[in-house]
Formats: structure tokens, C-alpha cells, sequence
């Protein structure tokens, strides 16, 4: 269903099969994006079964792009609203440009100037944009209101703080849950709230800050989203840039309605909070359960935002259960043990017909080695209907072949940047092997890496023959 929605959109959008598809890593959601490339024009491919979010993101993308806001472009939406193509606004994120430029701790001055550029953009899409739009689009609820708060509090508290191993009454703790939420209500709900608004949603492209991913937005309070923005816990944005950034902020809210910044910077600290719980119960569904390693990555850095809130904050309404639960989650031993990089090597075997596998990580980089120099099996009958794992196959390699030399400079090569990552506590190292048809000689070659990995470090090896997965795949169709 995917290959088939993005093909027909991009045969109508080119009018012809004369392109590429370049699957893009996914990050936080189902969605599935993909880069095409025609000739010197490269537009972005989206698949998403979930039609009332889609509706909801061409909805205000269209009323965003009225409004003069830089948003993405739709060029073609397919008539189930499954699909469709956007403008392509390049790699570059807020994010992947801070931690590009950031060295040594240091926070860049052309980085505070690009968050100027988003804060400054920021009211537009809360006071401006939030006229006329059709809030009817809004999933899935309409409004930041109390059960909406509730489900973020309870996702912290089912996907976090229980597999924190954290002791609580969860009575007491139900119950601060009701009286926190009550007092967010004050601050009031009457503006558009991105409800995503962070780093990685900001992209940089021809010296331009443009937005996306705002399909979630809602009706809301100011303060969420400068919130989130600011305590966005892997950008780690020092916390006197973060004060100055909050005051530039209040100064260009000001330009479009009257602001009472001592009545703001209350409800704001309240609001901080709850974005951090709910970020917290994010990094363990995506990184706990759903076995992301990037969003656990996140934890040390959103527990120090934590640990900052709790000797600063000063709200009007007594919380002692919860406030008790989050100073122990400062104290966590266990939440900075499993926080601890681990890393991972994923190896792939694969046809260059089909080109090379892409990294899910999200991190780029690793090995390519290119199998077609070693002599191939495949042009032998007896081999033909045989792959690298088949002993017959594996003894030509080894005994007729420059395979095992060729291993041992691949070998020297994986161990060096192993031992570097290892040291510097980096995550993922992708390593592919390509040949003609993705059967005989990159099967053997992945399958010896694997073994020679395991055998020398007690990391975690994901070892995938794409070719093969794929002829047992339409095999079974048949």
C-alpha cells in the first residue's frame, strides 16, 4: 500500500516513472517520508494511513501559507488523503545545525540568532494564524484542556515514572494531578498552541527558518509552546540563554496583544513542568518500549532541566505527592544507568539494483563496502539457486576467492571505529555490504562481520539480508 501510494503520486506529479525514491529515516511517528529526486528537482513524499491527521496538517498548512508563514508547500494530495508531496526543505534542523556548531559546551551566537528568528516567528502562529483558522480540524482533541493535560500526565506516569521503579501513592499522586491541571486552566486556552514546538521541528534551508509537524496543534495557552521550545532537552540550551530568549519573546508577544509578563512567567513555570512530564513519557515509549535509543538519550538532559525546575519554581498550589516523585526521579540511579549509551551495530546485505539500505537511526554515516571486486559464485550453476550462508557457497569464497583478505582490511576498518564510538559513547554504526544481486558474495561478507563483531565485543549486533527478506516476502504472496 505505500510503495503503491507513493508511486502514483509521484507518476502523476512527474508524469512519467523517471525518478528516484530515497526512503527517509523515521523519528517520533508512524509516518513515512520519502525524497524523490528527478533531474535537478527533489520534492518529499509522505504516507500516512491516518486520514484525520492528514487532514488536519493540509488544513493548516494551507491557512499557515495565507497567513505568510513559512511552511512547507503541498504540491499533490492523493484522493484518499493517504498521501502527499511537499515542498522539500532539505536535512538541515535547528537541531543538526546546534549540534553541528556546538563545541565544547559552547552555545553559538549564530545559533541564538536563529532562535530569535523562530521566536520572533512564534506569536505569528499563536495570535496571527490562530484568526480564521478551523480549529474543527484539530486532532485529536480541539483543545489543550483538562482531559488533554490528563492524558500527558498519565502517559509520564505509565510510560516513565513506573518504569522508573519509583515507589508512590498513586492515589495522592492522581490527585495532584487533578489540582495541577486545574491551575494550568487559568492561564486560559484561546490561542493556537503548535504543541510541538522544538528543535528538530525547525529546519534551516537556503538561509531560511521554515516549520513543520504542527498537525497536532490546538487550542491552548501561550506558554506551552515557548516552553517547549526552550527546554527542549537534548538542545540543552544554557539557562541564561533561555532566560534572554523567554524576555525576547514576551517583548514580540507584546506587539500583538497586551501581556502581563509577572501573570505569564507564573502559569509559565507550571507549564514548563507538564511539557517535561510529558517529554519524559515519550523518551520511555519510544526509547523503552518501542526500542529507540536516541529518545533515551534524552533522559539525562530532561531529569537536569528537572532538577533546575524544582529549585526555581514557585507555584501557587500545593503538589507534595508529585513534587515528591520528581525530586526522586533526580536522584535515579536506575534512570541514568539505562540512559547509558549502548551501542549498535546494524549490518546489512543488499543488491545495488535496489540501492543501499537506509539508516533508521537517523544518524548517518557508518561503512558501505562494495562487494563486486570479489569473484562471484552466482556465476556458477551450482551456486546459482544458493546464498552466502550455504556452506558450498561460503568454501568457494573462502578457498577460490580474495574474500578473506578482502574481510580482514573491512574487519580493521569496523574495529577502529567501534573502539572510537565505544569510547565516545555513540549509539549506532550502520555497515552495509553491496554486491550485484544481494544473494552470494555481501551475504557471506555481512554474515563473517557479524560473527567477527560478536566475537570481540559485547555489544549488540542487528544482522538483516534485505534481499533475502525481500524474495521470502513475495515468495509468500504467491
Amino acid at each position: 500500500m505505500v510503495q503503491e501510494t507513493i508511486k502514483s503520486l509521484c507518476s502523476e506529479w512527474f508524469g512519467n516513472n523517471d525518478y528516484q525514491v530515497i526512503t527517509l529515516p523515521r523519528s517520533g511517528s508512524d509516518r513515512q517520508y520519502f525524497r524523490i529526486k528527478a533531474g535537478n528537482c527533489s520534492i518529499i513524499a509522505v504516507y500516512n494511513p491516518d486520514i484525520k491527521e492528514n487532514e488536519a496538517f493540509i488544513g493548516f498548512t494551507q491557512h499557515f501559507l495565507k497567513c505568510g508563514l513559512p511552511v512547507p508547500g503541498i504540491l499533490k494530495i492523493n484522493e484518499q488523503k493517504t498521501g502527499y508531496l511537499l515542498e522539500d526543505l532539505g536535512d538541515t534542523t535547528l537541531f543538526s545545525y546546534l549540534s553541528e556548531k556546538r563545541i565544547q559546551g559552547d552555545f553559538p551566537e549564530e545559533a541564538i540568532g536563529l532562535y530569535r528568528q523562530v521566536i520572533a516567528r512564534l506569536p505569528e502562529f499563536q495570535v496571527k494564524a490562530s484568526t480564521g483558522l478551523d480549529y474543527s480540524l484539530c486532532y485529536p482533541r480541539p483543545a489543550f484542556d483538562k482531559q488533554s493535560m490528563m492524558w500527558d500526565l498519565n502517559y509520564f506516569k505509565y510510560y516513565f515514572l513506573k518504569l522508573s521503579k519509583t515507589t508512590y501513592n498513586e492515589q495522592l499522586l492522581e490527585d495532584d494531578f487533578q489540582t495541577f491541571t486545574d491551575y494550568l486552566l487559568q492561564a486560559g486556552a484561546e490561542y493556537f498552541l503548535y504543541r510541538d514546538f522544538q528543535s528538530r521541528n525547525v529546519m534551516i534551508h537556503n538561509g531560511d527558518i521554515h516549520f513543520i509537524d504542527y498537525q497536532g496543534g490546538r487550542k491552548g495557552a501561550l506558554q506551552y509552546d515557548i516552553a517547549s521550545l526552550l527546554y527542549d532537552a537534548k538542545a540543552d540550551i544554557p539557562q541564561q540563554v533561555r532566560n534572554m530568549l523567554f524576555e525576547e519573546y514576551l517583548d514580540k508577544l507584546s506587539e500583538h496583544i497586551s501581556v502581563d509578563r509577572k501573570q505569564f512567567t507564573d502559569f509559565y513555570q507550571g507549564y514548563i513542568l507538564i511539557r517535561i512530564m510529558q517529554a519524559m513519557g515519550a523518551y520511555g515509549f519510544r526509547g523503552v518500549y518501542e526500542k529507540k535509543d536516541h529518545f533515551l538519550q534524552s533522559i539525562p538532559y530532561a531529569l537536569s532541566n528537572l532538577e533546575w525546575l524544582l529549585g526555581n519554581i514557585s507555584l501557587p498550589v500545593k503538589l507534595p505527592t508529585l513534587m515528591k516523585v520528581l525530586q526522586q526521579l533526580t536522584e535515579s540511579k536506575y534512570l541514568q544507568q539505562l540512559a547509558r549509551p549502548v551501542l549498535k551495530v546494524n549490518i546489512n546485505s543488499f543488491s545495488y539494483r535496489r540501492g543501499i539500505p537506509v539508516d533508521e537511526s537517523g544518524n548517518g554515516g557508518g561503512f558501505v563496502f562494495d562487494c563486486r571486486a570479489i569473484h562471484n559464485p552466482g556465476k556458477y550453476d551450482e551456486f546459482k539457486e544458493l546464498t552466502g550462508k550455504d556452506p558450498g557457497v561460503q568454501e568457494f569464497l573462502e578457498t577460490h576467492t580474495t574474500a578473506n583478505d578482502w574481510m580482514n582490511h573491512a574487519f580493521a576498518l569496523a574495529d577502529h571505529s567501534i573502539d572510537r564510538y565505544i569510547k565516545r559513547g555513540f549509539t549506532h554504526l550502520m555497515i552495509g555490504f553491496g554486491c550485484t544481486g544481494g544473494q552470494h558474495r555481501s551475504v557471506f561478507c555481512a554474515e563473517k562481520m557479524a560473527e567477527h563483531i560478536r566475537t570481540k565485543y559485547d555489544i549488540e549486533v542487528n544482522l538483516r539480508h534485505r534481499e533475502q527478506e525481500f524474495r521470502e516476502m513475495k515468495g509468500k504472496e504467491k
